[in-house]
């Protein structure tokens, strides 16, 4: 039996193999960047479109009465919560993955009774490292402490001075996982809250914030989650802090009487009080139209999927292009969803696989990323896309590109 006549026993047996049709694909294309940017999911643009037509168009401003615009940051973050393991009423929807950083890191310190370290990865997300510098620059606010990548740094950079550990649960470049229980313990032990950055691992392997004991988290819904471009993100405050947690982005929307106009600022009761501007209401429509994708399938069984296809890309690239250098953890309970593969001309190959219909991403300096989303990827996607990627290797498209001929988004 061949591998790809194999891919389509296990395509055939596969439970979540419906979920494909419910997402808007093209023709042609193998689609590997769903942890980028997911599709959109069937009915986004139908939902998009009564968003404009009706209740913009026709219902006006009673619509955030009539039609529950108000009510949007919280009745999507309940959807979100059971997909990153929390109880109702601990996640909002709402403003950019690195504006709600800022909030609950500054949140964070406020409960840290004066200490004012935070221990963060040097390999982070960048955005991450750049909104703690943000934070660091306001006189007295913190002072971070960076810490290498090897399994057990973010443990052990943990002591009694930390007021936070800031940590991203999949790293965006080789999917390498944390085991972000065994962070929490032990910044809990010296006292320290944990603020985690799930963007790489919600809807794609488990979550489970209020198991682990997380504190704090952050995520974007425009990846996994199929959210669409610059789809608002979503902020997580652990019950237990709901009350005495306050955040540094005052705005109207997270006041506890805002139609009042008042003089001064109080913040709303529970997870509200983390809301800041105005929410956008017809992006939060397409990503109602995504969330009823997840409601129909089994999450443990999409979880199990993803890996499974990380296991079968392995295994064909290790048979068919033993010349990259997978960068990623090969052990389940080490990885994410995307594979990270090193060569010297990734960018140049990346985009050769794009002009054959493959669409992968590139990140500096030297990586392949390939993510496998589960929900509409099956198992001949990763077989057809590691032959094209042989076809592109064999014709060496490195040398012959242009220097510097880089496209802004990679």
């Amino acid at each position: 039996m061949s591998r790809r006549d194999e891919a389509e026993a296990l395509d055939a047996r596969d439970p979540v193999a419906s979920a494909r049709a419910l997402f808007a694909l093209p023709e042609g294309v193998l689609y590997l960047d769903g942890n980028s940017l997911g599709p959109p999911a069937a009915g986004a643009a139908s939902r998009v479109e009564a968003a404009v037509r009706a209740e913009w168009g026709e219902g006006l401003v009673s619509s955030w009465n009539a039609a529950g615009w108000w009510e949007e940051p919280i009745r999507l973050g309940d959807r979100i919560a059971r997909l990153v393991g929390a109880a109702p009423g601990q996640v909002a929807v709402c403003d950019s993955t690195s504006v709600n950083l800022y909030k609950v890191l500054a949140s964070a310190l406020r409960l840290a009774a004066g200490r004012r370290v935070v221990v963060a990865e040097r390999e982070c997300f960048p955005t991450d490292r750049y909104m703690l510098e943000g934070l660091s620059s306001v006189p007295g606010a913190l002072h971070v402490r960076l810490v290498g990548h090897a399994p057990g740094d973010l443990v052990d950079g943990c002591d009694e001075s930390v007021g936070a550990v800031l940590v991203n649960h999949v790293d965006y470049r080789t999917a390498r996982r944390v085991d972000l229980g065994a962070v929490v313990a032990r910044a809990h032990d010296v006292g320290a809250l944990v603020v985690a950055d799930v963007a790489h691992s919600a809807g794609a392997i488990e979550v489970a914030l209020d198991d682990w004991g997380v504190d704090f988290a952050v995520g974007c819904t425009y990846k996994y989650l199929n959210g669409g471009p610059g789809s608002p993100a979503f902020v997580y405050v652990a019950s237990r802090h709901l009350t005495a947690a306050t955040q540094p982005l005052s705005g109207w929307h997270g006041h506890e009487r805002p139609f009042a106009f008042t003089d001064r600022y109080a913040p709303a009761p529970g997870i509200r009080r983390f809301l800041c501007g105005s929410p956008p209401i017809v992006a939060y429509a397409a990503l109602d139209a995504a969330l009823d994708v997840w409601d129909s399938v089994d999450l443990r069984a999409v979880v199990a999927k993803g890996q499974d296809l990380v296991d079968l890309l392995l295994d064909l690239l290790d048979e068919r292009c033993p010349e990259l250098t997978v960068a990623s953890p090969r052990a389940r309970p080490e990885r994410g969803s995307h594979v990270a593969l090193r060569h010297e001309g990734a960018y140049d190959v990346v985009r050769a696989l794009a002009a054959r219909g493959v669409l992968a991403d590139f990140r500096e300096p030297d990586v392949v990323r390939v993510g496998l989303a589960p929900l509409y990827l099956r198992f001949v996607d990763v077989v057809d896309a590691v032959s094209v990627l042989r076809d592109v290797l064999d014709d060496r498209p490195w040398e012959r590109a242009p220097t510097g001929d880089r496209a802004t988004v990679t």
